[in-house]
């Protein structure tokens, strides 16, 4: 490691001799952000992002504050504004109005699971908090401020990785302007919460706190089970004239239903025909943990040029989760077997840092905007307990009888202790030449080495144990049309090793995937749009398979996704804003014994959203805003993959959700009180989110009407 820093310091030194003789007045420099948190470009990113639905800028599409339209891939942002618009419970509803995204398999909405192109899944590396990887169960929380999705490879950037995208979660920071706010919630569900939000300066020297309080206790919407959920946020930042740091932390506590929704008759191919509000599971059926997180930055601006940037994240996730499973029906009597299962003592935690230099500098005449830096993460998973009891066949879902089956009791030694271990490290560069007045030029490589182990039992029996590297490359090229609009091509790869805990069938060659993707970028004042055609093929993609009782894991060869997006975010004029995205995503297994020809699982070809919101202004003793849209998706299908089933593709209807709300701003003893409404799913739409499991796949199921009141008080 010392090594690596001695040759990062050389690397910096270096271009700093050769900007010495450029002419003086020749060099043009922008001060830098890392993740969004430092000034004076954060503030004006921060500002926007509470008073616009527009984006300019996100960090996670290169690491620096370059302008959207001067990014060779797709880059969408959920700014402040929308989600105070909207108010989202969680990280899927949160985007479920950007191009291309849908939620994937949350275990029993449990976990954060988002597709990106239609790839993705829980614990795949991809959700990431202000920059650093996080492995909580739960990213959407009320530090959020923030939610810049990145499709396509990022691999180069962010190390082992699905080439779906990441998602990158942006937290509130410690603001040196005195804020302070109260606010309650209800539902028409049941139980609501409330949440003290309060930052400002600590003196007159730079120093500012931010401090984040939120409770939550509300009914789930099915026919049993709560959300609880408690979440404490301290956090300071110094912003000097050349160093800025900063250190936060959040602590959540929660305890979620265990639901993995209704199932799938195999005899008529749809999903059950019972109230979608009945479970097939127990009132026991609940996950509780705990998470944390702590974030250390420091920036330092070395002199007119250089950056120098460090940062260190940490992450930890703690449950215990029992269920009453579905295993199996017989659709004639509609008898369920049902078997209890439960987890003890799973933990996850993940450390990260990186220590890397942001340069503006001039080589002869060409602009070089230059990254350098080194990344390391230790990502480790561990389940202690394993509870399986013997199934049972004694629950009818069309006449259920809750509170009879038994709890979680008989410890699988075989599949305990399962374990996943991975290890890496990264070496990057990247530089974005400016080649005259219209071209920018971007090429990066990441060098990237992981170690992972994986396995389960009691004893112990390793699934996998690697350890490989890989050089990963990015380039894009954009053509500045007008200063506002831009033609871009990219080429990206990624890169993640294949480990299961699983029995492997033969060897598990490491998952590669190659991207291309051409688009157009229109960002003014007050719009940005951005259409996107991209084709991604990848390879040695892990899928599971049935050997005797066992379940074994085997690779299925290659599988393509390939389509267009379309992203439209701002304002139309001074009183109308508007959020809009359209998606083609066409998803086949290329080459796969049992699956080719067929689908990804969970994925609809077309996908649609439009949100308008209206400012009227003064209205009586207040301010009127007022907004509503909807959003569409068609039909998709689940496929259970096993040879057994003749390859049999259930598929899920089209929906069409929409929403409305309503919130009024008026002066209360001098200050600013908001109230709103909002109607979520106003016409009660029955569909259907995602989905899960073999033989008869399990359904998650979207929420019906409900109605959301909240108050907020500026004191």
């Amino acid at each position: 490691m010392k090594v690596i820093v001695f040759g990062l310091c050389s690397v910096i030194a270096s271009p700093c001799l050769l900007a010495a003789e450029t002419p003086s007045g020749h060099l043009q420099l922008d001060a830098l952000d890392i993740n969004a948190t430092s000034q004076p470009s954060a503030e004006d990113s921060v500002e926007r992002s509470r008073t616009s639905y527009q984006a300019r800028r996100a960090s996670v599409a290169s690491r620096t504050d370059a302008p959207l339209v001067e990014t060779p891939q797709s880059v969408n942002v959920v700014t402040q504004r929308v989600i105070e618009d909207r108010l989202p419970q969680s990280l899927d509803e949160a985007i479920n109005a950007v191009s291309g995204v849908k939620q994937g398999n949350t275990l029993g909405g449990t976990q954060d699971a988002i597709q990106k192109r239609g790839f993705g899944t829980n614990r795949d590396n991809s959700i990431m908090r202000d920059g650093m990887q996080s492995v909580r169960a739960r990213n959407f929380t009320p530090t959020t401020e923030r939610i810049e999705v990145l499709k396509g490879p990022a691999s180069m950037l962010y190390g082992v990785q699905d080439p779906g995208g990441v998602i990158n979660v942006v937290t509130k920071q410690p603001a040196l302007t005195d804020a302070r706010s109260i606010s309650v919630w209800g539902s028409s569900f049941g139980g609501g919460g409330e949440q003290v939000d309060v930052t400002g300066p600590l003196g007159d020297n730079g120093l500012a706190y931010r401090f984040i309080a939120d409770q939550q206790n509300y009914d789930y919407w099915r026919n049993f089970g709560s959300i609880d959920q408690t979440v404490i946020a301290p956090s300071l930042a110094w912003y000097g004239d050349d160093t800025t740091l900063s250190v936060a932390y959040e602590h959540m506590e929660y305890s979620v239903p265990f639901d993995r929704g209704t199932q799938i008759n195999t005899l008529t191919g749809k999903p059950l025909d019972i109230s979608r509000r009945t479970r097939l599971d127990e009132p026991f059926n609940v996950t509780s943990g705990r998470s944390d997180a702590l974030d250390l930055r420091a920036e330092h601006r070395l002199n007119d040029i250089w950056t120098l940037r460090a940062g260190y994240g940490y992450s930890r996730n703690y449950y215990n989760d029992q269920q009453s499973r579905f295993m199996s029906a017989n659709y004639n009597t509609r008898l369920v077997t049902r078997r209890a299962d439960a987890t003890r003592d799973a933990v996850q935690f993940a450390h990260t840092g990186t220590v890397n230099a942001l340069g503006n500098l001039y080589w002869g005449d060409t602009l070089h905007e230059v990254l350098v830096g080194v990344d390391y993460m230790k990502n480790e998973r561990t389940l202690g307990d394993l509870i399986r009891n013997t199934a049972r066949a004694d629950f009818n879902y069309n006449n259920p009888v809750y509170g009879n089956a038994p709890l979680p009791s008989a410890v699988s030694a075989k599949d305990s202790e399962q374990t996943d271990n991975l290890e890496t490290r990264g070496l990057f560069v990247q530089d974005s030449m400016h080649l005259g007045e219209h071209w920018i030029f971007q090429a990066g490589l990441r060098y990237d080495s992981f170690k992972e182990l994986t396995g389960k039992g009691r004893p112990f029996v390793v699934g996998a144990d690697v350890e490989e590297s890989k050089v990963v490359p990015r380039v894009g090229l954009v053509y500045m049309i007008q200063p506002d609009w831009s033609l871009y091509a990219s080429y990206s790869e990624s890169f993640r090793p294949n480990t299961s805990i699983a029995t492997p069938i033969g060897d598990l060659p490491p998952e590669e995937g190659k991207a291309y993707e051409i688009g157009t970028k229109f960002q003014n004042d007050n719009l940005t749009a951005t259409v996107a055609l991209f084709d991604i093929d990848k390879k040695n993609v892990q899928t599971s398979e049935a050997c005797g009782d066992e379940t074994c894991t085997r690779v299925s060869g290659k599988v393509r996704s390939r389509g267009v997006e379309v992203d439209v975010t701002g304002q139309l004029d001074a009183f109308w804003s508007v959020t809009g995205s359209y998606a083609y995503t066409d998803t086949e297994v290329l080459e796969d014994p049992v699956l080719k020809g067929q689908p990804i699982d969970g994925v609809s070809k077309h996908t649609a959203a439009l949100y308008l919101t209206r400012d009227f202004g003064q209205v009586g003793i207040g301010e009127l805003r007022a907004g509503a849209g909807a959003r569409y998706a068609s039909r998709w299908g689940v496929n259970n993959g096993s040879a057994g089933a003749a390859n049999r593709e259930y598929y899920l209807p089209s929906s069409k959700v929409a929403d409305a709300f309503v919130s009024y701003k008026m002066k209360l003893a001098e200050r600013d009180l908001t109230l709103q409404l909002n109607v979520k799913n106003i016409f009660d739409e029955r569909y259907y989110v995602s989905s899960s499991g073999t033989g008869s796949p399990a359904i998650v199921i979207g929420e019906p009407r409900q109605v959301v009141a909240r108050a907020k008080f500026d004191f």
